[in-house]
């Protein structure tokens, strides 16, 4: 089972990762990615998919045209944990 990030590295989370935001009433961060359109939007998610299935995590994530929404928390861990920021990492990555 994954550890849940403790509270004293949990504070700074959102602060070390540019464009992503503590998700209200959840142990959770959230990004809205938004491209010049859906084709764009789609590569990028494609991109995220790789990422996501080498590293074994997956995100919720929904996408409406342009824009991509991705949330990550750590199911079994029931919030936060270090896979959830490595993933924020190397999703921010791809963008450059």
């Amino acid at each position: 089972m994954t550890a849940k990030l403790p509270e004293s590295a949990r504070a700074t989370i959102v602060q070390t990762l540019p464009g992503w935001v503590e998700v209200a009433g959840r142990d959770a961060i959230s990004r809205t990615f938004v491209f010049a359109d859906f084709s764009e939007a789609w590569g990028f998610m494609s991109r995220v998919a790789l990422l996501a299935e080498t590293a074994g995590h997956h995100p919720e994530w929904s996408n409406v045209w342009n824009r991509v929404e991705i949330t990550l928390t750590t199911h079994d861990a029931a919030g936060l944990s270090e896979k959830d920021v490595t993933l924020a990492r190397a999703i921010s990555a791809l963008l450059g």
